[in-house]
């Protein structure tokens, strides 16, 4: 069976998409910055892992270096700035983009060298922020709408080489990057309201989400972007 690289693989969406994958049979890499915390990932779930530096192409295909079987890539990397524009700092909107649209553009760059000559799959993860207005979310809608436009673009430059590139478009997830507004509960009330499906979302609705998109009895599906988002995206809250 075929490898996975997941960059971002110990945080919780990265997590759940790993533990998804191998007990669906695929062999997972897990890619990221801090190595105790993947070495501990690893040995739970006995996948080797690599470090690597999210915002450099360099550094994600060094990694991949000798990864012969790779199918496709999972870029779980990201960041959430919560803040209205007038209070952004220049360097709090630039690190915003590095987390989320460099990481994207490494992964899709990094694909396009290393899948070409047999194909494969690209997820990459956007927000349904980047889709509807939501207040002070302007830095992480401006980095994710640009993951969202990373990925059609690239998903017509490499569709003669059989890579296909999806994006998935999260509302809020009970994640550690999030857990400072589930964990208040006006913020929780409030974000609960805003979906239609009136919960907050959990990992593994992406992680299940990612797997599809990966699975080559999929591989006719290319250039989407597919919300598990509890309607957030689309669907106006119902009243209650």
């Amino acid at each position: 069976m075929s490898t996975i690289a997941i960059l971002g693989a110990s945080g919780t969406i990265g997590t759940a998409t790993a533990r998804r994958l191998i007990a669906a049979g695929r062999k997972v890499l897990l890619l990221g910055r801090t190595q105790e915390k993947l070495a501990k990932l690893a040995a739970e779930l006995d996948q080797p892992f690599a470090l690597f530096d999210p915002s450099a192409s360099a550094s994600l295909e060094a990694a991949l270096v000798g990864v012969d079987d790779l199918a496709g890539l999972v870029n779980c990397c990201g960041s959430l700035l919560l803040k209205p524009g007038h209070s952004t700092t220049d360097d709090e909107f630039r690190q915003t983009f590095e987390a989320n649209l460099f990481t994207a553009f490494a992964t899709v760059r990094v694909a396009g060298k290393l899948l070409r000559q047999r194909g494969g799959s690209v997820v990459l993860f956007a927000s349904a922020a980047a889709e509807i207005g939501i207040q002070n979310h302007e830095a992480i809608a401006a980095a994710k709408a640009g993951v969202i436009g990373l990925a059609r673009s690239a998903a017509a430059t490499y569709a003669p080489n059989n890579i296909r590139v999806n994006v998935v478009s999260p509302g809020l997830m009970r994640t550690e990057l999030t857990r400072r507004v589930w964990e208040n509960p006006a913020a929780a009330a409030a974000s609960i309201e805003l979906h239609a499906l009136g919960r907050l979302g959990e990992p593994e609705h992406a992680a299940s989400l990612v797997a599809w998109l990966l699975d080559p009895e999929n591989d006719w599906i290319t250039g989407q972007v597919i919300g598990v988002d509890g309607g957030l995206g689309h669907v106006l809250p119902r009243r209650r």
